[in-house]
Protein backbone atom coordinates (compact mmCIF):
# COMPACT_ATOMS: atom_id res chain seq x y z
CA UNK A 1 0.00 0.00 0.00
CA UNK A 2 1.23 2.89 -1.03
CA UNK A 3 1.25 6.17 1.44
CA UNK A 4 0.11 9.90 -0.51
CA UNK A 5 2.05 12.11 0.38
CA UNK A 6 1.17 15.59 1.49
CA UNK A 7 2.46 18.93 -0.40
CA UNK A 8 3.87 21.00 2.18
CA UNK A 9 2.55 24.90 2.30
CA UNK A 10 3.95 27.64 3.75
CA UNK A 11 2.23 30.66 6.08
CA UNK A 12 -0.44 32.83 4.48
CA UNK A 13 0.10 36.35 3.81
CA UNK A 14 -2.67 37.01 6.40
CA UNK A 15 -0.72 34.66 8.99
CA UNK A 16 1.93 36.43 8.34
CA UNK A 17 0.44 39.88 8.78
CA UNK A 18 -1.11 38.63 12.03
CA UNK A 19 2.13 37.64 13.46
CA UNK A 20 3.73 41.10 13.04
CA UNK A 21 1.06 42.60 14.14
CA UNK A 22 1.13 40.78 17.56
CA UNK A 23 4.70 41.23 17.75
CA UNK A 24 4.26 44.61 16.86
CA UNK A 25 2.33 44.80 20.29
CA UNK A 26 4.29 43.40 22.64
CA UNK A 27 7.22 45.78 21.53
CA UNK A 28 4.59 48.44 21.79
CA UNK A 29 3.92 47.13 25.65
CA UNK A 30 8.10 46.51 26.50
CA UNK A 31 9.44 49.90 24.99
CA UNK A 32 8.27 51.71 27.91
CA UNK A 33 9.49 49.38 30.50
CA UNK A 34 12.87 49.30 29.21
CA UNK A 35 13.15 53.45 29.06
CA UNK A 36 11.88 53.55 33.19
CA UNK A 37 14.57 50.88 33.61
CA UNK A 38 17.77 53.81 32.75
CA UNK A 39 15.89 56.30 34.76
CA UNK A 40 15.43 53.78 37.68
CA UNK A 41 19.15 52.98 37.15
CA UNK A 42 19.91 56.87 37.63
CA UNK A 43 17.70 57.34 40.61
CA UNK A 44 19.64 54.07 42.12
CA UNK A 45 23.27 55.31 42.01
CA UNK A 46 22.12 58.66 43.01
CA UNK A 47 20.48 57.53 46.44
CA UNK A 48 23.44 54.96 47.24
CA UNK A 49 26.19 57.87 46.86
CA UNK A 50 24.13 59.89 48.94
CA UNK A 51 23.44 57.69 51.62
CA UNK A 52 27.16 56.51 51.93
CA UNK A 53 28.04 60.32 51.69
CA UNK A 54 25.04 61.02 54.59
CA UNK A 55 27.01 57.55 56.52
CA UNK A 56 30.27 59.24 55.78
CA UNK A 57 29.58 62.96 57.35
CA UNK A 58 27.97 61.01 60.12
CA UNK A 59 31.38 59.44 60.97
CA UNK A 60 33.59 62.35 60.53
CA UNK A 61 30.89 64.15 63.00
CA UNK A 62 31.35 61.22 65.15
CA UNK A 63 34.96 61.88 65.00
CA UNK A 64 34.83 65.68 65.72
CA UNK A 65 33.05 64.76 68.77
CA UNK A 66 35.42 61.80 69.93
CA UNK A 67 38.01 64.78 69.46
CA UNK A 68 36.75 67.05 71.96
CA UNK A 69 34.33 69.44 69.29
CA UNK A 70 37.65 71.37 68.39
CA UNK A 71 36.89 74.58 67.42
CA UNK A 72 39.50 75.96 65.17
CA UNK A 73 40.81 79.10 65.18
CA UNK A 74 38.28 82.18 65.96
CA UNK A 75 40.83 84.88 64.92
CA UNK A 76 41.18 83.42 61.62
CA UNK A 77 38.48 81.56 60.79
CA UNK A 78 40.05 78.68 60.09
CA UNK A 79 38.01 75.57 60.43
CA UNK A 80 38.54 72.36 62.89
CA UNK A 81 40.90 69.52 62.11
CA UNK A 82 39.87 66.18 62.46
CA UNK A 83 41.62 62.95 61.08
CA UNK A 84 39.42 60.12 59.95
CA UNK A 85 41.65 57.14 59.37
CA UNK A 86 44.96 59.21 58.60
CA UNK A 87 43.21 61.58 55.97
CA UNK A 88 43.00 65.44 57.49
CA UNK A 89 39.56 66.65 57.03
CA UNK A 90 38.25 70.49 58.24
CA UNK A 91 35.14 70.59 59.91
CA UNK A 92 33.04 73.31 60.51
CA UNK A 93 33.90 74.42 64.46
CA UNK A 94 30.28 75.17 65.33
CA UNK A 95 28.77 71.77 63.89
CA UNK A 96 31.27 69.70 63.46
CA UNK A 97 29.88 68.48 59.83
CA UNK A 98 33.35 68.28 57.04
CA UNK A 99 33.68 71.66 54.84
CA UNK A 100 36.88 70.58 52.91
CA UNK A 101 38.96 67.72 52.52
CA UNK A 102 42.35 69.72 51.60
CA UNK A 103 44.16 72.00 53.28
CA UNK A 104 42.78 74.97 52.85
CA UNK A 105 41.02 75.64 56.00
CA UNK A 106 39.61 79.17 55.56
CA UNK A 107 36.77 77.49 53.73
CA UNK A 108 34.97 76.98 57.39
CA UNK A 109 32.72 79.94 56.50
CA UNK A 110 32.71 80.51 52.65
CA UNK A 111 32.63 77.01 50.56
CA UNK A 112 33.72 77.21 47.18
CA UNK A 113 33.19 74.20 44.45
CA UNK A 114 36.75 72.99 44.99
CA UNK A 115 36.10 72.62 48.82
CA UNK A 116 32.94 69.90 47.64
CA UNK A 117 34.74 68.11 45.19
CA UNK A 118 37.71 67.67 48.17
CA UNK A 119 35.01 66.93 50.64
CA UNK A 120 33.58 63.97 48.42
CA UNK A 121 37.40 62.26 47.41
CA UNK A 122 38.22 62.65 51.15
CA UNK A 123 35.37 61.40 52.98
CA UNK A 124 34.05 58.42 50.60
CA UNK A 125 36.09 55.54 50.25
CA UNK A 126 36.73 54.55 46.68
CA UNK A 127 34.76 58.06 45.72
CA UNK A 128 33.20 58.53 42.59
CA UNK A 129 34.99 61.06 40.26
CA UNK A 130 33.66 64.76 40.65
CA UNK A 131 34.21 67.43 38.79
CA UNK A 132 34.05 71.62 39.05
CA UNK A 133 34.49 71.52 34.96
CA UNK A 134 31.05 71.60 33.43
CA UNK A 135 33.24 70.81 30.07
CA UNK A 136 34.96 67.71 31.53
CA UNK A 137 31.33 65.49 32.05
CA UNK A 138 32.25 62.72 30.02
CA UNK A 139 35.26 61.92 32.21
CA UNK A 140 33.70 61.65 35.53
CA UNK A 141 30.67 60.67 37.75
CA UNK A 142 29.68 63.59 39.15
CA UNK A 143 29.39 67.47 39.02
CA UNK A 144 29.76 69.90 41.99
CA UNK A 145 29.00 73.12 42.24
CA UNK A 146 28.24 75.48 45.43
CA UNK A 147 24.93 77.36 46.08
CA UNK A 148 22.79 78.84 48.81
CA UNK A 149 20.66 78.07 50.88
CA UNK A 150 17.78 80.57 50.76
CA UNK A 151 16.25 80.09 54.37
CA UNK A 152 19.08 80.21 56.31
CA UNK A 153 21.91 82.18 53.87
CA UNK A 154 24.74 79.03 53.89
CA UNK A 155 26.85 77.80 51.66
CA UNK A 156 26.05 74.07 50.62
CA UNK A 157 27.22 71.80 47.89
CA UNK A 158 25.23 70.24 45.03
CA UNK A 159 26.26 66.74 43.33
CA UNK A 160 24.80 66.18 39.88
CA UNK A 161 24.80 62.80 38.50
CA UNK A 162 26.71 64.19 35.28
CA UNK A 163 24.92 61.15 32.90
CA UNK A 164 21.14 63.07 33.95
CA UNK A 165 22.74 66.66 32.80
CA UNK A 166 24.92 66.23 29.43
CA UNK A 167 22.70 67.53 27.54
CA UNK A 168 22.28 71.00 28.92
CA UNK A 169 23.34 73.97 27.21
CA UNK A 170 25.02 75.54 30.52
CA UNK A 171 26.26 74.33 33.27
CA UNK A 172 23.56 74.34 36.11
CA UNK A 173 24.07 77.04 39.32
CA UNK A 174 21.83 77.84 41.98
CA UNK A 175 18.76 75.79 42.95
CA UNK A 176 18.32 74.16 39.50
CA UNK A 177 18.97 70.56 40.76
CA UNK A 178 15.23 71.55 42.06
CA UNK A 179 14.33 71.25 38.24
CA UNK A 180 17.25 69.53 36.13
CA UNK A 181 18.75 66.36 36.47
CA UNK A 182 19.56 64.25 39.88
CA UNK A 183 21.32 65.59 42.22
CA UNK A 184 21.81 65.58 45.89
CA UNK A 185 22.51 68.59 48.18
CA UNK A 186 24.73 68.56 51.28
CA UNK A 187 24.47 71.53 53.99
CA UNK A 188 27.77 71.26 55.88
CA UNK A 189 25.79 73.31 58.94
CA UNK A 190 23.76 70.66 59.88
CA UNK A 191 25.01 67.55 57.96
CA UNK A 192 22.03 67.20 55.83
CA UNK A 193 21.71 65.39 52.53
CA UNK A 194 18.54 65.79 50.15
CA UNK A 195 18.09 64.14 47.05
CA UNK A 196 16.41 65.58 43.90
CA UNK A 197 15.31 63.41 41.16
CA UNK A 198 14.18 65.11 38.09
CA UNK A 199 13.19 62.41 35.69
CA UNK A 200 10.63 62.65 33.14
Amino acid sequence: MRTKMRKQQGFTIIELIIVVVILGLLAAAAIPRFTDVSSDAEDAALEGVAGGFASAVGIVRGEWELSGRPKGDSNTGSGAEVSLDQILLYVDGNTGYPVSGDNDAAHDENLVAEDCVSVMQSILQGAPTVTTDFSNLEQTRYFTYVTQDSAAGNDMCVYYLTNTIKNEATAPSGDDYLTVGNAFVYNPRNGGVSIHSNNQ
